[in-house]
Parts: C-alpha cells; sequence; structure tokens
C-alpha cells in the first residue's frame, strides 16, 4: 500500500477526524477505515506518522484530510483561553476534512435532528438504494447518489432510506441542484455571508446546515455552526454568551471572538462536548478568563 509520513510538526488523528461528526460515509475495519468519495473506494490506517491507504493517490489524500493545512498556525490564533486550550490539547491532531460539496449537503440535510448513528445509517441507505454500483470488484458498495438520481427517485426509494420528512427536502434540493450544474464553483467563488444566503434558499437547508457545509465542504472556516452541543458549551462556558438564546448571537459571537478559524474552534469544542457541555463554573465574574471551565477529566471518544 502506498503511504505518506507525515511532518513531526503537523499533527494528524485519523480517528478523531473521521469520527467527530463532519462526515458520515467512513466505516471502521478494526484497525483501518473505509469510505467511499466520489467513485473512490479507499482503505486507510494510521500507525504513528505513517497512513498507508489504498483506493486513491497521495494528491488526494493529502487534499480530502487536508494535511497541506498548517494546523499548529491555526491552532495558535484560537488557543486563547482555558476552554478552548483545553480542547485543543485533548483532541491533537483533528483536521477539517474537506468534503465533495454535493455529499457534504445531502448528508447534512439527512442529518437534521438527529445523532452520528442515525446520520450514518441515512447515508449508507441512500448510497444502497440509490448509489451507482463502484465496479464488479466490489460487489454490494454504491457511490453516493447524485442530484439527478435523488431528483428522480420514487417515493418509495426515498422513504426506505429512514429519511422521515427529510426526504422531500432532499428531492427538492436536488432537482434544484440538478438542473444548475454551476452551483459549487459559484458558492465556492462567494464571501461567506452571499454564500450563506444562497445555500439557504435551498428546502432543508437552516442555518446550522448551511454553516456546516460552507466550513466542511468549501473551506470557509470562519463558519461557526451552532447544534445543541455548541450551545450548551458557549452559554455555560463563555460568560458573554449566558444570555444569548439565538443561534444567529451565538455564532456571530464564535466569529468574532475565535476570527478567521472559528470552525477549527467550533470542531475541537465539539470533540470535547461531554466534557464541556457537562459542567461549568459559573460563580466567578470576568477576571483574565479565571471565570472560564476548565475540565479536571479527559473527554470521551
Amino acid at each position: 500500500m502506498p503511504s505518506v509520513i507525515l511532518a513531526k510538526d503537523q499533527p494528524f488523528d485519523l480517528d478523531l477526524s473521521l469520527s467527530c461528526g463532519q462526515v458520515f460515509g467512513w466505516e471502521r475495519e478494526e484497525t483501518a477505515w473505509r469510505g467511499i468519495v466520489g467513485q473512490k473506494l479507499i482503505r486507510i490506517v494510521q500507525k504513528g506518522d505513517r497512513l498507508s491507504f489504498s483506493g486513491a493517490d497521495t494528491g488526494f489524500i493529502r487534499y480530502y484530510f487536508a494535511l497541506d493545512v498548517d494546523l499548529p498556525e491555526i491552532l495558535s490564533s484560537i488557543d486563547r483561553d482555558p476552554v478552548i486550550h483545553y480542547a485543543v490539547s485533548s483532541c491533537s491532531g483533528l483536521r477539517i476534512i474537506r468534503q465533495p460539496p454535493w455529499e457534504c449537503l445531502a448528508s447534512f440535510i439527512c442529518a437534521t435532528y438527529s445523532n452520528i448513528p442515525g446520520i450514518r445509517k441515512r447515508v449508507h441507505l441512500l448510497c444502497q438504494n440509490l448509489g451507482a454500483p463502484l465496479s464488479p470488484e466490489y460487489p454490494g458498495l454504491f457511490s453516493f447518489p447524485s442530484p439527478t438520481a435523488i431528483a428522480g427517485a420514487e417515493t418509495c426509494m426515498l422513504s426506505g432510506c429512514s429519511l422521515g420528512y427529510r426526504a422531500g427536502y432532499l428531492r427538492e434540493t436536488a432537482r434544484v441542484l440538478a438542473a444548475d450544474t454551476g452551483w459549487e464553483e459559484r458558492i465556492d467563488a462567494l464571501s461567506f455571508p452571499k454564500a450563506r444566503a444562497n445555500l439557504l434558499r435551498l428546502k432543508g437547508v437552516g442555518k446550522k446546515v448551511a454553516d456546516c457545509v460552507l466550513l466542511f465542504a468549501f473551506g470557509k472556516w470562519e463558519s461557526f455552526p451552532v447544534d445543541v452541543w455548541i450551545e450548551r458549551i458557549m452559554t455555560r462556558c463563555y460568560p458573554e454568551c449566558r444570555d444569548l438564546r439565538t443561534y444567529d448571537k451565538i455564532s456571530d459571537f464564535g466569529r468574532a471572538y475565535f476570527g478567521k478559524y472559528a470552525g477549527y474552534a467550533q470542531e475541537y469544542l465539539y470533540c470535547c462536548r461531554t466534557v464541556l457541555a457537562g459542567r461549568v463554573d459559573a460563580g466567578k465574574g470576568r477576571g483574565g478568563g479565571s471565570n472560564l471551565y476548565v475540565p479536571d477529566s479527559q473527554p470521551e471518544r
């Protein structure tokens, strides 16, 4: 198997990056991971600073897993208080994956009001029911369905994917994008606010879905998605957020506070969600960061 040797000053943790709620088409196979990206069936395993893989070339692996990104520089810019410092220290090597935009968008439409296992199940069923067979060499494995495939799917096929009310949203958005072949390039070229407004026009795309897609597929790292976990962390650990009760206000604070790499801060906080959202020392006032909750246990993974 070909391999990539990681630079000593550029940490990467394959397990964290694939299991932290940003991508849903990968499965663990003993010590390795298997995922289908586009028409590629990729198997990859990490042993120390070596990534060994099959099904893709080195350039793709470096790009997809963002190995060309200077992670320490990003983390140094967001590591500005005890809460995020704990997250950065506990989740070393977590990187934001560069996902294909349609796969990311469709997956997050399927993700609303669900947990990670439920989302993975829906993505798997979508591929099984509506995806194209990879090749005779891999029987039973299918690519992620195209917008055209989903737009033309019968109701019973989508219903069999456990989508519930999301089925209608996904099919309508697939119909719109199947007829708009340049949508990815258009979104990519827009500023964050304009790209967000553009995505919000699509069925099933609310603010959180739009922000996730902009972060995980378009590399707009200022995006700061807010789910129930991030809301709890921000309102319990950051005094400025304790009275904020709307998505926009919390997200705006995250972008302003963490800066151009706010999305990385969000992902690291999410990685430590079960610890950070569970406890907070709310009795101390602002004063050099002393009021920020500093966990005394390791996060669950």
